[in-house]
């Protein structure tokens, strides 16, 4: 608890006492003498009763003043209620005034009875209080959260930045307007009033803005999306007014919102209507953006991963003019991330961060990150000085496919299955032309999976051609396959493969166009998402023709695997059985190990008719080696 809360709730437990204390002293101060009824009609008879006599019908009481020993004093006389008229009756006739007292309440029992209500209030201010940090802000709720990042903070520079150069040109540029905005001013240039960084998670936006705020010499002022967001209407569209005042007082300078996605959704979403406490957020930060006021000398920088989802507006040209897109970095990046990550780490004379940076197609600068850090904890669990080759590779496989479940206990049945599984996978990979390289194979369990076979490219591909889709389905089917012609009864480890195949055969004959029977053309579109402001109705829906002409197109896809998949396997089931044997020997193989495994294995290739055959050796032509087929 903070020490402002404490010292309000102090003053209302003073406040509470005061009273009580006061009340407790005054009616000690006013105590009447208390008679009882025989003393009372003693002192009446007598005529000691002088003044007026107050009857509470209420509570029963009878008040006035009595002359005892020749001393006036108050006296107090509670009687039964059916001895109400007899009492009345007596007064009467010792010709005494008697005044009914309704009991109205004093000011002090109006004052105990708000105590409840002083207490109530005091929690909720108490609550309040803590939501928003602290006494000092209670009355600030339209007070903007944005932090102010200046040179005594410890900054990331653009050369801490790696893979992502073009992002870097780009916002390099934006500084130099900030710094010398007269040459572009010159030229009748304008600066760009926001920038937009977008991209997969991981990729590096955050890191980019920090970077700016590092080189940038004014003011940066950073926000998340979130902050904007209160259980208070009209919270959040006086923060963004706040925000933007702040940031025109120090002109020139930079406003980050870090995941605009939080508050810049499309609008019109649900059910709500016009009068959601988001879109008013929105509305009041486009109008900041560009609205009828300029907005001169102010810099917006935005991140998001899911640009899909943001209102039209927010995007036009005059708010965010400029959109950068932070993709997944290249096989060059990826060493660029690698080297700056391994700064300051002992590595290995051995390690080779161009080997590693190859090892890793798809990984984005966090997942690189992840994979040193990974590779450091391993390396001083196992008591290493340095970071070896050993616990690279472990750590890129824990990243893959998740930590080895040693404690898993393995029947001899099942780890045969898996190998012959793993080994058809592999052989298929290895036999067809157009599947990437087999990089390992193992047996042993892995997060959710029970063995894995990894193939990577040699090169980045940006553009996946139909026949190498189609060798990726023979080789996923190619554990179950194997399953199949060894055991004549598969299980279920293929689910996975099974989903994976099925989910590139969907986008083969819906988005693709590969179908030689649908042609090319793109069936159906995602479902709009209603929370998003998407009409139902925009979608494209598919006849029950096309419906079932694209399931044919994908079966056929499938089992032409399948049948590749079968026919090499069935060819060289020796070979299945070999690198089945190793596996169950090793647990593992590397890549020079499978090659070694299976050195008579040639390749094989497509046919015109979509089959597949043997590739011809050197020297023979194709009805030569399908003769030798045959014969063989």
């Amino acid at each position: 608890m903070n020490r402002t809360a404490r010292t309000i709730l102090g003053y209302l437990a003073v406040i509470f006492l005061v009273v009580v204390s006061f009340q407790l002293i005054f009616s000690q101060a006013t105590k009447p003498t208390e008679l009882s009824l025989t003393e009372f009609d003693s002192a009446l008879a007598a005529g000691e009763i002088s003044g007026e006599v107050v009857m509470k019908d209420k509570s029963n009481e009878l008040s006035g003043t009595v002359v005892i020993d020749g001393t006036e004093s108050e006296f107090l006389v509670r009687y039964p209620a059916e001895y109400s008229p007899d009492l009345t009756k007596q007064l009467q006739e010792a010709n005494v005034d008697i005044r009914v007292d309704a009991e109205n309440p004093t000011f002090f029992t109006y004052l105990i009875s708000f105590v409840p209500y002083l207490l109530i209030f005091g929690l909720f201010f108490f609550v309040i209080m803590q939501m928003q940090g602290g006494g000092n802000k209670i009355m600030q709720f339209g007070k903007s959260k944005a932090r102010i990042v200046t040179k005594d903070i410890p900054t990331v520079t653009f050369a801490d930045v790696a893979g992502a150069d073009e992002s870097v040109e780009e916002l390099e540029e934006i500084k130099e307007f900030l710094e010398h905005p007269q040459k572009f001013r010159a030229m009748g240039a304008k600066i760009p009033n926001g920038v937009m960084l977008y991209g997969p998670p991981g990729t590096g936006k955050t890191l980019l803005a920090r970077a700016v705020a590092g080189e940038a010499n004014v003011p940066f002022f950073a926000i998340s999306g979130s902050d904007f967001v209160e259980m208070f209407v009209g919270v959040g569209a006086s923060r963004v007014r706040d925000l933007f005042s702040q940031a025109k007082e120090a002109a020139p300078s930079i406003v980050f919102i870090d995941e605009i996605d939080a508050v810049g959704r499309h609008r019109g979403a649900g059910l709500g209507g016009g009068h959601d406490e988001r879109e008013q957020t929105l509305n009041a930060l486009l109008v900041e953006l560009d609205g009828f006021e300029p907005n001169e000398g102010v810099i917006v920088i935005a991140s998001t991963n899911r640009p899909d989802i943001l209102d039209p507006a927010l995007l036009r040209p005059g708010r965010f003019d400029r959109q950068i897109f932070v993709d997944r970095p290249d096989l060059r990046g990826r060493e660029k991330i690698l080297e700056v990550h391994a700064k300051g780490k002992p590595i290995a004379k051995g390690v080779n961060l161009g080997d590693l940076a190859r090892q890793t197609p798809g990984f984005t600068g966090a997942d690189l990150a992840n994979l040193i850090n990974e590779a450091a904890l391993l390396s001083a669990r196992i008591g290493d000085d340095v970071i070896t080759n050993a616990s690279l590779e472990e750590a890129i496989e824990r990243v893959l496919a998740g930590p080895e479940r040693k404690s898993r206990v393995i029947s001899e049945n099942e780890r045969k299955i898996t190998a012959y599984h793993e080994g058809g996978h592999a052989l298929v990979g290895y036999a067809l032309p157009n599947a990437d390289p087999i990089h390992k194979v193992s047996i042993i369990p892995r997060g959710r999976a029970g063995g894995y076979t990894l193939a990577l490219p040699l090169e980045d591909k940006f553009y996946i051609r139909k026949s190498e889709m189609i060798d990726q389905l023979a080789m996923l089917l190619g554990g179950r396959t194997a399953e199949e012609l060894i055991f004549l009864d598969p299980t279920s480890g293929a689910a996975n493969d099974i989903e994976k195949a099925t989910g590139i055969a969907r986008k083969m004959v819906t988005e693709y166009g590969m179908s030689e029977k649908l042609g090319p053309l793109q069936y159906g579109k995602p479902d709009g998402e209603v929370f998003l402001g998407r009409d139902y109705s925009s979608r494209q829906e598919l006849s029950d023709d096309v419906a079932a002409a694209v399931d044919d197109e994908i079966r056929v896809l499938i089992h032409q695997a399948h049948d590749e998949a079968l026919q090499i396997l069935t060819f060289h089931e020796d070979a299945l059985h070999r690198i089945a044997e190793a596996l169950l020997e090793k647990e593992s193989l590397d890549a020079q190990e499978v090659r070694d495994v299976l050195s008579d294995v040639p390749k094989w290739e497509h046919t015109s008719d979509g089959g597949i055959r043997l590739r011809p050796p050197e020297g023979l032509n194709s009805d030569q080696n399908v003769s030798a087929e045959a014969a063989s």
